[in-house]
């Protein structure tokens, strides 16, 4: 703490102590009254009304003085007339300081310029502020300081509230789109005994009670499909996953996910989720269908119908038609050539395969430049090993990534329903380390599950895409940092 800021914490703890002598105590109780929008939204001359909120910016003017009061739902003006208030209310006045939250009675004014107002006739202390707000409550300009301090963050910024208010409202339109549809919300375990549905580093934990050890779920799939077995025929969870991986603009080591799964669907079921859900949340949330997203301003259109292209002609489409037809060395020599004409740095290091090498061309130079929602389908199949096979070319599994502005939101798969087939798969992916199959999910399947449609979105990453913003920081309320 600095001398400076002691200073300021000194000069309230003053004024807080003045205030409680003239019968302001500092930390109120439960007070009745409107919000600030709903005052502005039926504002009527002379009504009286109750408001409550921040203080932002104080200007004392002798015999009349001005307030901004924030309540979160709007900024309005308090006007503090010393003929309007008793004498101890006008003299406590001068005690308040930027940040206090008060209450205030009084009626409604507009001023010679027009601005809405309420003149107070009587004022009471609901909580004072003991740590000086950022100068004129302007903001943190520290970016990593209003991830830590988010609480300051959304107190001085309006954008980075309103951002949180769209985050929530989409979420409930989420659920609201699914259960309409006939969806059902689970819930499961969060702590397993081992990670399952994707392939990533989980966080280790153990079960004192139990005596056995656990991890934080990467992903829910595994569970959420036993409910298909089940005869649970339409799920959906909205929760918490857990990868200890890297940290970047999109990725967070604790994230939301919504996992989808209709029995008696497939792939076509889950795109058409996604071209009915997607433009739902526009139109009942962010009010447009076309969003400028990032530092680019890139407007990102998501009116369906979205394209629909192969993997493999993507492929070809950049890298010429003539791609899986080439060897490995002369794949390579083309892939470097096409990297330096588009000054993109392929990480080229340990890619000794054609399969490896195609996906680096397909990561680094075409998803990225993928900026309309483009469904991308008919992947190889030892990238999804969850994914039922397409039924003229096993080699490619019936699947879609789904991308908007260069990065995936959300796979959608075509689920696998043969046991015998999902343990080879599984088998492949474990190779040596075959106690990561997970035993008892290959028993449900052997109890039988239906065709299977399923999908799984980044909630997070969809907030980011629908409010045009490109740090997954910026739409996490409390993100994960360095210890400061």
């Amino acid at each position: 703490m600095t001398q400076e800021t002691n200073e300021y914490r000194a000069q309230r703890l003053q004024s807080m102590s003045a205030l409680r002598e003239m019968g302001y105590e500092p930390y109120g109780a439960k007070y009745d009254h409107e919000d600030l929008a709903a005052v502005r939204a039926t504002f009527e001359e002379g009504r009286p009304v109750r408001v409550a909120g921040r203080l932002l910016m104080i200007r004392r003017m002798g015999k009349m003085n001005f307030c901004t009061m924030n309540d979160g739902t709007d900024r309005f003006q308090l006007i503090f007339k010393r003929d309007e208030l008793s004498e101890t209310a006008f003299s406590a006045f001068k005690l308040l300081n930027l940040g206090d939250i008060i209450g205030a009675e009084g009626v409604l004014f507009t001023t010679q310029k027009g601005e809405k107002s309420v003149v107070v006739k009587e004022w009471t202390m609901l909580a004072k502020a003991l740590e000086q707000p950022p100068e004129k409550f302007h903001g943190l300009a520290d970016q990593e300081e209003c991830y830590r301090r988010r609480y300051v963050d959304l107190m001085t910024n309006d954008e980075s509230r309103n951002r949180f208010f769209v985050r929530s409202r989409l979420i409930m339109e989420i659920r609201k789109y699914l259960w309409d549809r006939g969806f059902v919300e689970v819930e499961t375990p969060i702590l397993q005994d081992q990670a399952g549905g994707a392939a990533a580093k989980p966080f280790f934990s153990h079960f004192n009670a139990l005596d056995k050890d656990c991890v934080m779920r990467i992903a829910p799939e595994l569970y959420l499909k036993r409910l298909l077995v089940g005869g649970m025929n339409k799920v959906f969870e909205l929760g918490k996953d857990f990868r200890n991986e890297g940290i970047d603009r999109t990725h967070n080591p604790e994230f939301t996910v919504c996992e989808i799964y209709e029995a008696y669907g497939d792939r076509t079921s889950m795109e058409a989720i996604m071209e009915g859900l997607l433009p739902h949340l526009c139109d009942t949330v962010v009010g447009k269908r076309v969003v400028e997203y990032g530092d680019g301003k890139v407007p990102i259109d998501f009116t369906p119908p979205y394209r629909r292209v192969a993997y493999k002609d993507l492929v070809k489409e950049l890298m010429g038609d003539d791609w899986f037809d080439l060897d490995f060395a002369t794949q390579l020599e083309r892939a470097k050539a096409k990297a330096a004409e588009t000054d993109t740095n392929l990480e080229l290091d340990g890619v000794t395969t054609e399969l490896m090498l195609t996906h680096e061309v397909y990561d680094k130079l075409i998803e990225r430049n993928l900026m309309q929602p483009t469904f991308v389908t008919r992947i190889p199949h030892e990238f999804v090993p969850l994914a039922k096979a397409c039924k003229d070319d096993p080699s490619l599994v019936d699947v879609f990534e789904f991308v908007v502005a260069g990065r995936e939101l959300c796979p959608g798969y075509t689920e696998q329903n043969d046991p015998l087939e999902q343990r080879k798969a599984l088998e492949n992916q474990a190779g040596e380390d075959t106690e990561k199959i997970d035993e008892d999910f290959i028993s449900a399947l052997e109890c039988g599950m239906p065709p299977t449609g399923g999908l799984g979105f980044g909630v997070d990453r969809l907030v980011m895409f629908l409010t045009g913003t490109d740090s997954i920081r910026d739409v996490v309320l409390f993100p994960q940092m360095k210890r400061a």
